[in-house]
């Protein structure tokens, strides 16, 4: 429920801020273990750790929609902007998982590249989660909004082309390929799921424009 003019806990962007970094945190920490896989470990730790943190926070803000009556942003948009960041996390952290399960020590050349887009998507769209303050500043918000989309089709050609490479590599271990696909499949999940809380931004954006 939101009526204009009231409903301006500012709580509510804080816990989205403080989701959005954590997506943003989880892909730099897979970037770097991308080109550390001898401490693949610890880098997954980490990132388990940021997960569960950022499942907290998603706990919070669900907490405090229900027990707030006048909320800044519509209820259901509060949801689906909340739930739209955890799921990012919760991408990157399943295909960091599949990395230390299937015991994988080197990355494959074509992996750093798709993380590369993908720490610039999540911090693209922790920009637009920040902006969520200030809806008024539509200028502000339209360029941000297009690149995110923009992140998100270069990503897809990455995406494809290690679909591609991976496939008709040479006399391929079927074994491996299966592990490897699992593993980008995760990375373009959590590119998808910024492209949709974009989305969910815009929306909102136009809504209470």
């Amino acid at each position: 429920m939101r009526i204009l003019g009231f409903g301006k806990d500012m709580a509510f962007y804080s816990l989205l801020e403080q989701q959005a970094d954590a997506a943003v945190a989880t892909a730099k920490e897979f970037h770097t273990l991308a080109g550390d896989m001898t401490r693949c470990d610890e880098h997954v730790a980490r990132i388990e750790q940021i997960e569960r943190d950022a499942d907290n926070l998603t706990h919070e803000l669900m907490n405090k929609i229900d027990a707030t009556f006048v909320t800044p942003l519509d209820k259901e948009d509060l949801r689906a902007l909340s739930s739209g960041l955890d799921d990012i996390t919760d991408a990157i952290e399943a295909g960091t998982q599949r990395i230390a399960i299937y015991r994988l020590t080197e990355a494959r050349d074509d992996l750093a590249p798709l993380l590369a887009r993908l720490v610039d998507i999540t911090v693209a769209t922790r920009e637009i989660v920040g902006q969520l303050r200030d809806m008024q500043n539509r200028g502000a918000m339209s360029p941000r909004l297009i690149r995110v989309h923009d992140i998100e089709n270069e990503s897809d050609k990455l995406y494809r082309k290690a679909l591609t490479d991976l496939f008709n590599a040479p006399n391929p271990d079927p074994l491996n390929v299966i592990k490897w696909k699992e593993i980008y499949d995760r990375v373009e999940i959590a590119v998808d799921k910024c492209e949709s809380v974009a989305d969910i931004v815009e929306s909102v954006v136009v809504k209470y424009a």
